[in-house]
């Protein structure tokens, strides 16, 4: 039976060998996001939130929990193409033009190219295409390819909420962060635009456990400085 604490951390399979291939993917997985936040100073964490809400949110939708380890995984690796991005442009303190914008939009494309060597993360897991559509829109006016509605990846769905919600909630060099509530209100009403209805109602369901993990979650960030 599941448990909402289950998605607060790497999953289990049914072999040892099999679980230990799983942990160290998501070590390696865990490792890189880190990286890419590293890099921006303003996406303190970014990926570990997206990679949970993620999986909370496949779970709130009734997918099989290995399918939510994948989505988990690929949440951690979802901004690795921010490697490939300048600095100049990722940390620019004001609106970026609309050059540095196309810029910004290759880095989905980029961490596709990143992990497609990885066989286990480019095969039947999907992770690589998780990374190239998590910019899509339900509604087809995303980037890079405008994909719409189904044709996008499940778990791509997935991580565009997890992804959103989690930089509404931090600051960034052009906006202040918002409340919950105030991000909770901006998802909802994107439902069937910008997001998978779905996963929007996934969002509805799991809402009081995501809030309370990321609550928790930045509060021990700031009580250890």
């Amino acid at each position: 039976m599941f448990s909402f604490s289950d998605a607060a951390r790497p999953a289990r399979r049914t072999t040892a060998s099999t679980c230990s291939s799983l942990l160290t993917l998501h070590q390696l997985a865990e490792s890189l996001g880190n990286a890419v936040d590293a890099k921006d100073h303003w996406t303190c964490a970014h990926s570990e939130e997206v990679a949970v809400i993620s999986q909370i949110l496949a779970l709130c939708m009734g997918c099989p929990p290995h399918l939510a380890e994948i989505i988990h995984l690929a949440g951690h690796l979802h901004d690795i193409g921010k490697i490939g991005i300048p600095d100049a442009i990722l940390q620019k303190p004001g609106p970026l033009t609309r050059e540095e914008f196309a810029v910004i939009k290759q880095h989905p494309v980029i961490g596709e190219a990143i992990v497609k060597p990885v066989k286990i993360l480019n095969g039947q897991s999907g992770v690589a295409r998780m990374i190239r559509h998590h910019h899509e829109r339900y509604d087809g006016a995303g980037y890079p390819d405008h994909l719409a509605g189904n044709a996008i990846p499940v778990g791509a769905r997935i991580l565009a909420v997890a992804d959103s919600l989690s930089a509404m909630l931090q600051n960034r060099p052009y906006k202040k962060a918002m409340t919950f509530e105030h991000a909770e209100a901006e998802i909802l009403a994107q439902s069937g635009t910008m997001y998978d209805p779905r996963v929007v109602e996934a969002f509805r369901k799991g809402r009081d456990h995501i809030h309370s993990w990321i609550t928790g979650m930045r509060g021990e960030m700031q009580a250890a400085g």
